[in-house]
């Protein structure tokens, strides 16, 4: 990595999901790259606006950068995507880990999917692990993080980290592994992954959940983690933590917004295609009495 060129990161916060949406940018090329857009969903009225992604878009053109990808960090739970309305105005990709491939075949038979292609052919590139790419002069790689979803991908870029729901600011820890595919011991090891980076590279979040009410953050470093984080300060054993997780996690509600957001997501963001009075419609699967 060339150490003299670090990303130019802005994070914005979508305060209905606490969703942070980032724009990375190379400072010499004005190359950029999107990461996790969020797409306004309001479940009581089942519509969808673009006020979050707007927000996003217009920095771009103010800055006159040149985005290059569109990149999912997993498919959410808790909000839509708003990569495909993006990628209509950028006219660029949207990428996710190949690890999505396992998270589509979990899901289809639970919303019963049937017009789902065997290949997630919605996203114009799947990355394999380790994989890199440039954006402008910045060196990126790409991480398979698993353990909160079997898809999680942590990026960096430059100096960066993007690890999405893999860990959290020190003052909040962990993602929740519940969900299916997911596992604590599996996530344990993906952050010793992301911690055994340099002390200096920065982390940024995929959301901020503001404990305590303190004002938001969602920029850590390795050093940070490694020192202050409630889950893993003072190398934190493998066992305790699974143990703890798993315990925690048994408490934990289901995300609001999980049954829409999970059809939609993965597909890259693409609403079900109309029926034939014209509307568009998500699916609940109900419990049987």
């Amino acid at each position: 990595m060339n150490n003299l060129t670090k990303p130019l990161v802005e994070g914005f916060f979508d305060t209905r999901t606490s969703t942070i949406t980032y724009v990375a940018s190379c400072p010499d090329t004005q190359q950029a790259v999107i990461i996790d857009a969020v797409l306004d969903f309001d479940a009581a009225s089942g519509r969808t606006f673009t006020e979050s992604a707007d927000k996003v878009l217009a920095y771009v053109r103010e800055k006159d950068l040149h985005v290059a990808w569109l990149l999912e960090t997993h498919a959410h739970a808790d909000h839509l995507s708003g990569a495909p309305y993006m990628r209509r105005e950028l006219e660029v990709g949207i990428a996710i880990g190949s690890h999505i491939k396992d998270v589509r075949d979990v899901f289809k038979p639970v919303f019963n999917l049937q017009n789902l292609s065997e290949e997630p052919n919605e996203f114009q590139h799947l990355w394999q692990d380790g994989e890199s790419f440039r954006i402008g002069n910045l060196d990126c790689e790409v991480m398979h993080t698993p353990g909160h979803t079997p898809a999680c991908l942590t990026y960096r870029i430059g100096d960066a980290l993007f690890v999405g729901d893999t860990i959290f600011m020190p003052d909040f820890g962990s993602a929740r592994c519940d969900f299916p595919g997911g596992d604590a011991r599996t996530l344990y090891h993906s952050v010793q992954r992301i911690l055994s980076q340099p002390d200096n590279y920065r982390i940024f979040v995929g959301h901020d959940y503001q404990p305590g009410g303190r004002e938001i953050a969602f920029e850590t470093s390795v050093a940070e983690e490694k020192a202050r984080s409630i889950h893993f300060k003072d190398g934190a054993d493998e066992e305790s933590f699974v143990s703890m997780r798993e315990a925690r996690d048994k408490t934990l509600d289901m995300p609001k917004l999980i049954l829409p957001a999970i059809q939609v997501n993965v597909r890259a963001g693409q609403l079900p295609e109309p029926e034939e009075n014209g509307v568009r419609y998500l699916k609940l699967p109900l419990n049987q009495f």
